[in-house]
C-alpha cells in the first residue's frame, strides 16, 4: 500500500507491506513546501501544510515508525502500553488524530549527570510520542528555515564537531581573546509555557496540553507549571525556537554591517551555541560584562530564563576553557590548540574502571564487547581536534587495568602464561587484549579490543551556516558531506574476527 500525504488512514493492509520509499517521499514533499512558505513569508500557506501533514497518512506511519523503532521503543509510558506487533502498529497510526485527544502525565524518572547529580527525565507514553512526532514532522522544516546560523545542537546536518570547528575558526585570529561561557539555570524545566504557545507555529491546542499534561512521580501527580519535559522527541526543537534569536539581538546591538558596523565589528562578538551550552566572544571582559551579558540575561527574561550566576564566567583564551568535551586554548607559543578536555578524559576513564569492575568473574570475551563501544565511541567523537596523543595516553592507562584484571584473575601464574592467555600480536602491534568465545551458532569467534589511536585523526570540516535540510537547493552539498562522514575512520586492522 502507498499511503498518499493529504489521504485519509482507512486503507485495509499490513504493517509490512507499507512502501516506506513512497511514504517518506511525500512527507518530504510537504516539509519542503512549509519551509519554501516560511522563506517566502507566506505564514498562512505553511500553516495549512502543516494541518496537511499532521492528518496525513503518510506523516503518522512515519510517526508511529519512529517511535517503535528508536532506542525508547521498550520503555514503556505510565499506561506500561508497548507497541511491538505490526498490527497494533497500524492500529497506533489510525489513532493518532487531534480530536478528543488527551495527553497522559509523564512518568518520572531520574538519569545521572556528569557532575554525579540527577536530571529529571519525563517519559511519554507511546500514543503521546507519536503524537509528538507527528507534529514535529510539520514542526521542524519551520525551526530549521528561522533558526540562529550559529546553533547546531539538536538540528539536521549539525553536529557539536561544527561547533567545534567553528571556535577555531573564531579563535584563530589574534582577536577576539575573551570569552563569556554561558549556562542556563534549569534551562528545559523553566521555559515560560507562555512565551511558547505565543511564538511557537503549531497546533496551540495540542502545545498547550502537552505543557500542561504533568507527570507522575511515586504515583503522586505533579502539575507543570513551567519548562518543556526532557525525554520528549519534540522537546529539543521547543527550547531550539526559545533561543533562537539571541544571535539576532546580539547582532542588533553590534551589526557587522550597515549603520554602526565599525564598532560592531570592533566589539568581536559572536556566538556560538549547541542547545543550552553556549559562548560568546567580546574584544575585552568589560565589553562582556557591561554590555553582552545584560543583552544575554534580558534576552532570557522574556522567556522566563536566567543565567547561572556560579557557572557563568568571563575567560581569557590563554586560560583556556571547556566546551562540548574539548578544551579551547591558545598556548604561550601562540598556538591555538584544541583537544580532550581533562574531565572528559576522567570520565572516559572511570566508565572503563566501571566495567571492568563489573566484569571481574566474566570471560574476556564478555569485558570485549563491553568496552569496545565506549572505546570506539569517545575516540570517533574526538577525532576531529589534537587528540593523538591523548588516544595512546588513553590506550597505556586501560592496558594497565586490564593487566591488573588480569593478575587478578590468576595470582597464582607467572606473567608470561597471563601474556600468552589474554594478549597476542596483531600486525605491528604486541600486547593486544583478545577473547575468544562461541556464537549461538557455535562458531568459533576471536574478538580483540580496539585501540583509541586507531582512529584516524581528520580534520572536520564545517558545516555552512545557513545550511537549510528543507531546501532542495542543499540537496547536491549535504549529499556530498554525508559521503565523506562514510569514509572509514579505523586505520587498523579490525578487531573482530570469526573463523
Amino acid at each position: 500500500m502507498t499511503a498518499q500525504a493529504g489521504a485519509a488512514l482507512d486503507q485495509p493492509s499490513t504493517w509490512e507491506a507499507l512502501n516506506w520509499q513512497s511514504i517518506e517521499r511525500e512527507v518530504r514533499r510537504l516539509q519542503v513546501r512549509i519551509a519554501k512558505a516560511v522563506q517566502e513569508g507566506r505564514w498562512n500557506k505553511a500553516k495549512a501544510l502543516q494541518r496537511l501533514l499532521t492528518h496525513s497518512a503518510s506523516g503518522k506511519l512515519l510517526a508511529v515508525r519512529r517511535v517503535t523503532e528508536n532506542d525508547g521503543k521498550n520503555t514503556p509510558g505510565v499506561d506500561k502500553e508497548l507497541w511491538t506487533t505490526p498490527q497494533r502498529k497500524l492500529t497506533a497510526a489510525m489513532s493518532l488524530t487531534a480530536r478528543g485527544y488527551r495527553p497522559l502525565p509523564l512518568w518520572r524518572t531520574y538519569i545521572p549527570k556528569s557532575n554525579g547529580k540527577l536530571r529529571p527525565l519525563g517519559i511519554p507514553t507511546m500514543r503521546d510520542r507519536a503524537m509528538q512526532a507527528l507534529h514535529l514532522l510539520a514542526l521542524d522544516p519551520i525551526a530549521e528555515t528561522t533558526a540562529d546560523h550559529a546553533s547546531y545542537g539538536f538540528r539536521q546536518a549539525r553536529s557539536c564537531a561544527d561547533a567545534i570547528e567553528r571556535c577555531f575558526s573564531t579563535f584563530s585570529r589574534a582577536n577576539p581573546a575573551w570569552i563569556l561561557e554561558g549556562d542556563i539555570k534549569g534551562c528545559f524545566d523553566n521555559i515560560s509555557h507562555q512565551w511558547l504557545l505565543d511564538h511557537v507555529p503549531m497546533d496551540k491546542s495540542i502545545l498547550r496540553k502537552w505543557l500542561k499534561s504533568g507527570y507522575l512521580e511515586k504515583q503522586v501527580f505533579y502539575d507543570t507549571i513551567s519548562g518543556t519535559p526532557q525525554g520528549g522527541i519534540i522537546s529539543p526543537v521547543l527550547a531550539n525556537l526559545a533561543l533562537d534569536g539571541l544571535e539576532r539581538r546580539l547582532r542588533q546591538c553590534f551589526p557587522d554591517r550597515g549603520k554602526g558596523s565599525e564598532r560592531g565589528k570592533a566589539a568581536q562578538v559572536h556566538l556560538i551555541r549547541y542547545a543550552d551550552d553556549f559562548i560568546i566572544t567580546g574584544y575585552s571582559p568589560e565589553l562582556l560584562e557591561t554590555m553582552v551579558k545584560p543583552t544575554v540575561e534580558s534576552f532570557l527574561k522574556e522567556r522566563g530564563l536566567e543565567l547561572s550566576s556560579e557557572k557563568t564566567s568571563i575567560t581569557h583564551l590563554t586560560d583556556g576553557f571547556d566546551f562540548l568535551g574539548q578544551n579551547v586554548r591558545r598556548y604561550p607559543n601562540g598556538k591555538l590548540l584544541i583537544k580532550p578536555s581533562r574531565r572528559s578524559v576522567r570520565s572516559l576513564l572511570a566508565r572503563v574502571r566501571e566495567i571492568i569492575r563489573n566484569h571481574l568473574s566474566g570471560t574476556a570475551h564478555r569485558l570485549i564487547m563491553q568496552l569496545n563501544p565506549v572505546i570506539r565511541g569517545w575516540a570517533n567523537y574526538h577525532r576531529h581536534v589534537v587528540s593523538k596523543r591523548i588516544f595512546g595516553r588513553i590506550d597505556e592507562l586501560i592496558f594497565r587495568l586490564l593487566w591488573r584484571w588480569a593478575r587478578r584473575r590468576h595470582p597464582r601464574k607467572g606473567h608470561r602464561w597471563i601474556k600468552n592467555k589474554y594478549f597476542e600480536r596483531a600486525g605491528n602491534r604486541d600486547w593486544c587484549f583478545f577473547g575468544d568465545s562461541l556464537d549461538q551458532e557455535d562458531r568459533f569467534v576471536h574478538i580483540r579490543l580496539f585501540h583509541a589511536s586507531s582512529v584516524k585523526i581528520v580534520r572536520h570540516i564545517q558545516v555552512k551556516c545557513d545550511v537549510n535540510p528543507y531546501d532542495h537547493r542543499w540537496g547536491a552539498y549535504l549529499a556530498q558531506r554525508t559521503q565523506r562522514r562514510s569514509q572509514p575512520t579505523v586505520s587498523a586492522r579490525r578487531t573482530f574476527v570469526k573463523a
